[in-house]
C-alpha cells in the first residue's frame, strides 16, 4: 500500500506541473491576443486560474500532507477546504461560460463583477467547514495534532448532501439543459440561414464550433469528477466497501481534469490555437536571438584574440632587432 502511495504522489506531482505548465499558457494567450477579449474567454481565464492553483497549491498540499505529517485539526481542515474551494470556483466559472454562452448577458462593464462573485461564492461555500459542519469524531483532537487526512477532518455529509448533491450536481445539469437549448437556438438559426447573407451563416458556424468545445470542457469535467463523488455516495449511503485503489483511480482523475483543458483549447478553439502559436515563436525567436547574440560574442572575442596575436606577431621582430643592435 505504501509503494501505491508514493505512486500516486508521483503521479500527482506530474500531474501538477502539467496543471502549471498548461493553465500559464491558457492565461498568457488570453491576455495577449486581442482577438480573445470576449467575455467567455476572460472566464475561459477564471477556469485557468482555479486548474492552475489546483496545480501550485491543492495538489502539492495533498501530497505533503496525506498521511505524512501530523499538523493541529483546523490547519488540516483548512487545507482540505483549499481543494473544495478550488473545485467550487471551476463549477462556477463554467456555470459562468455556460450562461454567457446562451444569454449574452454579461457586458464587459460588468466582466470582473461576474468574476468576483465567482470565486466570492466559491469561498463561501468551500470554506463551511471551517465554520462546523466538519467530522465530528474527530473534535476531541481539535487543540492536539492529528495525521491529517482529508476524510479525518471532512464530514461526509457536507461531502456528498452539500457539496456534492447541491453544488456540483446541480449546477452541471443546469449547465447541460443551457447548452442543450444553445445547440438548439444555432441549429435552428443555421436551419434558417439558407438565401441570408454568407456573414451570418459563418457566424453561427462558428458560434457551434466554440459551443462544442467548451461542452466538451464540461463533460471532461463531469467524467473526471464523477467517479469520486459516485464513490464519495456509495461509502456514505451503503455499505458497499468501495476498494481504495478505485478511491486513487478516482482522486487522480479529478486532479487531473485541470490539466486536460489547456490541450482541449489547442486542438479545438482556433483562436486559442494561434495564439498558443504566437507564444510559442515568440519564445523560440528570443532564444535564436540570444544564441544569435553570444555566437556574435565569441566570434568577437575570436577576432580579439587574433588580432592581438598578429600585434605579438608584429612586436616581436622589432624586439629582437634591437635586442641584436644591443649586443
Amino acid at each position: 500500500l505504501s509503494q501505491t502511495s508514493t505512486c500516486l504522489s508521483l503521479y500527482k506531482l506530474l500531474i501538477a506541473v502539467g496543471c502549471c505548465l498548461g493553465n500559464v499558457l491558457v492565461i498568457w494567450a488570453v491576455w495577449s491576443c486581442r482577438a480573445l477579449s470576449q467575455t467567455t474567454f476572460c472566464f475561459v481565464v477564471s477556469l485557468a486560474v482555479a486548474d492552475l492553483l489546483v496545480g501550485a497549491v491543492a495538489v502539492p498540499l495533498a501530497v505533503v500532507v496525506d498521511g505524512r505529517l501530523e499538523t493541529s485539526f483546523y490547519c488540516c481542515l483548512f487545507i482540505s477546504c483549499v481543494v473544495i474551494v478550488l473545485t467550487q470556483a471551476s463549477v462556477h466559472s463554467l456555470l459562468a461560460i455556460a450562461v454567457d454562452r446562451y444569454l449574452r448577458a454579461v457586458k464587459k462593464k460588468h466582466l470582473w463583477a461576474a468574476v468576483t462573485v465567482c470565486w466570492l461564492s466559491a469561498f463561501i461555500l468551500g470554506l463551511i467547514p471551517m465554520f462546523g459542519w466538519h467530522n465530528k469524531s474527530t473534535t476531541t483532537a481539535e487543540n492536539s495534532t492529528i495525521t491529517c487526512h482529508f476524510i479525518m477532518v471532512i464530514d461526509m455529509s457536507y461531502m456528498v448532501n452539500f457539496n456534492f448533491l447541491a453544488c456540483i450536481l446541480t449546477p452541471t445539469i443546469i449547465m447541460m439543459i443551457l447548452y442543450l437549448f444553445l445547440f438548439n437556438m444555432i441549429s435552428k438559426q443555421l436551419r434558417k440561414g439558407v438565401g441570408r447573407p454568407v456573414e451570418s451563416r459563418s457566424f453561427y458556424c462558428k458560434e457551434r464550433k466554440l459551443a462544442n468545445s467548451l461542452a466538451l470542457v464540461l463533460v471532461l469535467f463531469v467524467v473526471c469528477w464523477l467517479p469520486l463523488h459516485i464513490m464519495n455516495a456509495l461509502d456514505y449511503y451503503t455499505s458497499a466497501e468501495v476498494p481504495v485503489v478505485a478511491f486513487y483511480i478516482g482522486i487522480l482523475l479529478s486532479h487531473a481534469n485541470s490539466a486536460v483543458n489547456p490541450i482541449v483549447y489547442a486542438f479545438k478553439v482556433p483562436k486559442i490555437k494561434m495564439a498558443y502559436k504566437s507564444i510559442l515563436m515568440k519564445l523560440t525567436s528570443s532564444e535564436q536571438k540570444g544564441d544569435q547574440s553570444s555566437q556574435t560574442l565569441d566570434n568577437n572575442v575570436s577576432s580579439n584574440s587574433n588580432s592581438t596575436a598578429r600585434c605579438s606577431m608584429k612586436i616581436k621582430p622589432q624586439v629582437v632587432q634591437i635586442a641584436n643592435q644591443d649586443g
